[in-house]
């Protein structure tokens, strides 16, 4: 038996999708709305477990993240299975850590950003979901993408062109804080999703 697959075994979540236990060699270091994501122990992976009803998206993922291979913006994988994928552990801040901790994000970031999500395109993919919380700025300066399980929908996804907008006409403004409290980034998400921002609907 793969030693990935011991340990997505070992982590057991409730039908509420709550976190009940995993192996010690384990460190939780994300959650999101389909799965936990833990770093191995002395290690540069991390192993993504997806919750009870969405062990569809660990074959998704998987998929995406192969046809990615060889594009330095993505992580690597290494392994999947039937409700888990085994990808790079990414040093670094995700753009809600750096706008919530006052690290600055550039122009020539957000063009790198372009041009990473371009390269996906190239090999057939429509990214799409891009958030705040699945791009990071490395400790190294570089950009990483990461939660790719959408990238095959057929649907026009404005997100990250409503990111590049919010950038362009506030953020690089002089008179906005570069630093901002996480819970109004919330507050933001919560209204843009709901449609509810004029100029900066979906």
């Amino acid at each position: 038996m793969s030693i990935y697959l011991e340990l997505a075994k070992s982590v057991i979540i409730n039908k509420k999708n709550r976190l009940i236990s995993f192996d010690k060699s384990l460190k939780l270091v994300g959650t999101g709305r389909s799965a936990f994501v833990f770093r191995m122990k002395s290690s540069n992976k991390v192993i993504k477990v997806f919750y009870p009803d969405y062990t569809y998206n660990a074959k998704e993922e998987a998929e995406i993240y192969k046809s990615l291979q060889g594009i330095h913006y993505f992580p690597s994988i290494y392994e999947s299975g039937p409700n888990y994928i085994v990808i790079d552990y990414i040093e670094g801040y995700t753009l809600f850590e750096c706008m919530s901790q006052g690290r600055i994000i550039t122009a020539d970031h957000l063009k790198e950003i372009d041009y990473a999500l371009s390269l996906a395109s190239d090999v057939g993919l429509n990214p799409s979901d891009i958030h705040l919380r699945n791009i990071f700025i490395t400790s190294h300066d570089e950009i990483k993408l990461i939660d790719v399980a959408r990238y095959r929908q057929m649907k026009d996804c404005k997100q990250w062109c409503n990111l590049k907008k919010a950038h362009r006409q506030f953020y690089c403004k002089s008179f906005f804080f570069k630093k901002v409290p996480a819970h109004f980034l919330n507050i933001v998400a919560f209204l843009y999703k709901k449609g509810l921002i004029p100029y900066y609907r979906n």
